[in-house]
């Protein structure tokens, strides 16, 4: 059960090591194009049907057809990467019931966007966890964990890719775990926490910059978004006009910013944003209508930079 392209490293696991995936579940084709008229299937959709494997889209996980269906498949475990929440009657089907591969180190980050929220806090480590579904979102007995750390320079795409990756190894192990064990594989309850991080969805208004912060918090931020869906900040004339900036690149300075917050300037071949302590260089970004560019290639189209703000 998955539907974005870091559920097909998985499944395509599964499929070269010759377990016998008896059905897909994946989330219905989208609406996609500047008219909504053309659908779009799931990347595990598309991996699917390629390898003539069954797919099965509900709209409601709930619904008595698709549940009759899955249960005609008689699988004896289930595989959740990326998907979504599932109601006791699904994940509780198999005789070995149900796990899933979640982006992080697991009781932290919980949610939606794991792998974003763990560069955004600027942690230097993370993996992947296996655990067995339960009644709440990511809370179920943890089988396995894999650790991935985090260089300072990576951005979300160089996590992503690396865990999808370890995803894949560390399914196939727990795979081996629990045929191994009979479907009692050893687990463990989550260990309780206080300082929980949480990894709510990433919606476009938690992607604008606050140059209220340090350097450092804005340097996370953009990489913790980078290249997808990208941090952003309102460009603002000296006519009070906002244009949006997506900013992807950035480099940290040493260099204190005794001016106000989102203050501009450059040189020749660099752009410069006040934070609350330092400047921030920025390297890559991209104006509102215009393609991603170099902040070289930026300044060469804005004239008077300094008179402009972030905002």
């Amino acid at each position: 059960m998955g539907t974005p392209e870091f559920a097909v490293e998985t499944l395509k696991a599964l499929v070269d090591n010759k377990y016998h995936v008896v059905a897909v579940v994946t989330q219905p084709d989208k609406p996609v194009g500047r008219h909504q008229n053309e659908v779009q299937p799931s990347e595990v959709k598309k991996f699917a049907l390629e390898h003539n494997l069954p797919v099965l889209q509900p709209e409601k996980m709930k619904d008595p057809a698709f549940v009759e269906e899955l249960r005609s498949y008689h699988a004896n475990l289930q595989v959740v990467v990326a998907f979504r929440m599932l109601p006791e009657v699904v994940w509780a089907m198999p005789e070995y019931g149900t796990f899933n591969v979640h982006a992080a180190l697991l009781p932290q980050y919980r949610g939606a966007a794991p792998i974003n929220w763990a560069v955004i806090n600027g942690e230097t480590e993370t993996g992947v966890t296996t655990f067995f579904l339960d009644h709440d979102i990511d809370t179920g007995r943890i089988i396995m964990k894999k650790h991935f750390p985090i260089p300072d320079e990576a951005n979300v795409e160089y996590v992503y890719d690396g865990l999808m990756h370890l995803g894949a190894e560390i399914c196939l192990e727990t795979l081996e775990a629990i045929v191994a064990a009979d479907g009692h594989p050893e687990s463990i309850p989550q260990e309780e926490c206080t300082d929980l991080k949480p990894a709510p969805k990433i919606f476009k208004e938690t992607c604008q910059i606050d140059w209220n912060k340090s350097a450092k918090n804005v340097y996370d931020f953009v990489r913790g978004l980078s290249p997808y869906p990208g941090a952003w900040t309102l460009l603002r004339d000296a006519d009070g006009r906002d244009t949006v900036l997506k900013i992807f690149r950035a480099t940290k300075t040493n260099e204190a910013a005794n001016v106000g917050v989102g203050a501009v300037r450059a040189d020749r071949k660099h752009l410069y944003v006040a934070c609350a302590d330092q400047w921030l260089q920025i390297d890559e970004l991209q104006l509102a209508g215009k393609k991603r560019m170099d902040a070289q290639a930026f300044l060469n189209g804005m004239k008077e930079i300094e008179k402009y703000s972030a905002i």
